[in-house]
């Protein structure tokens, strides 16, 4: 059976400038992920992996080339459209959690799903229970460890159903054991409410339990032969 990409990215390139020229960040960078599936995107820092993710996300545009979810071109979109597919189709993470301190544990969960209209609490009530989150749900961000607040930020982006959850160094702000935990349940859980699941990362141990390996370097991508590991 033939494969459905849910992301495909076409010949994108990305410069910046810089006080002694241009930048080739991403240079007709060509890459797709099928329905469901995980994939890591490997580089040094500054290899341009996360400026990359950014414009999978709309937080910025190419210069040139295409950008499709599910079939329609998010490279064309406007700000209305990019807040719309955020709140419905796409969820990001981020090392530094991004949760809002004043919110608890509960509400920062369910923050972006109330924004997309809907709790699914049959989902809600499962995430809490996978993560490890059911007796912290009246504490505030402050109050947790980070591998907490990393799972909190895992809950919320998993709760309304995205097609597809971008990680930007998801791990990086969490020590070793830590790390395989989170990673792991974050496979495990995209893999049972069907998200496709793309993380940026340095580490080649996080990127051998994903399903795809890439690897990121003077703005040309290729495929990293990084082994998978049991999980």
């Amino acid at each position: 059976m033939h494969e459905i990409n849910m992301l495909e990215i076409v010949k994108v390139s990305k410069t910046f400038s810089q006080p002694d020229g241009k930048v080739n960040v991403l240079d007709q960078i060509n890459f797709d992920l099928p329905s469901g599936a995980s994939a890591a995107l490997l580089g040094e820092s500054g290899s341009g992996k996360s400026t990359l993710l950014h414009l999978i996300a709309g937080l910025d545009k190419p210069d040139s080339g295409s950008i499709l979810l599910d079939g329609a071109l998010v490279s064309s979109f406007n700000n209305k459209q990019w807040n719309a597919l955020r709140r419905s189709d796409l969820s990001l993470i981020f090392q530094q959690f991004h949760l809002i301190p004043t919110l608890d544990v509960m509400d920062n969960i369910q923050l972006q799903s109330r924004l997309a209209g809907t709790v699914d609490q049959e989902l809600l009530a499962y995430l809490i229970t996978r993560l490890g989150l059911s007796a912290l749900g009246k504490r505030l961000p402050h109050q947790l460890s980070g591998g907490q607040q990393q799972r909190v930020a895992i809950a919320r982006a998993l709760l309304h159903r995205p097609n597809l959850v971008l990680a930007d160094e998801p791990t990086g702000n969490l020590d070793g054991e830590t790390s395989r935990s989170v990673i792991q349940l974050l496979l495990e859980l995209t893999r049972e409410t069907g998200s496709g699941l793309l993380i940026v990362t340095h580490s080649h141990e996080m990127a051998a339990y994903m399903d795809h390996r890439w690897q990121l370097s003077g703005g040309r991508l290729s495929r990293s032969l990084t082994s998978s590991l049991e999980t």
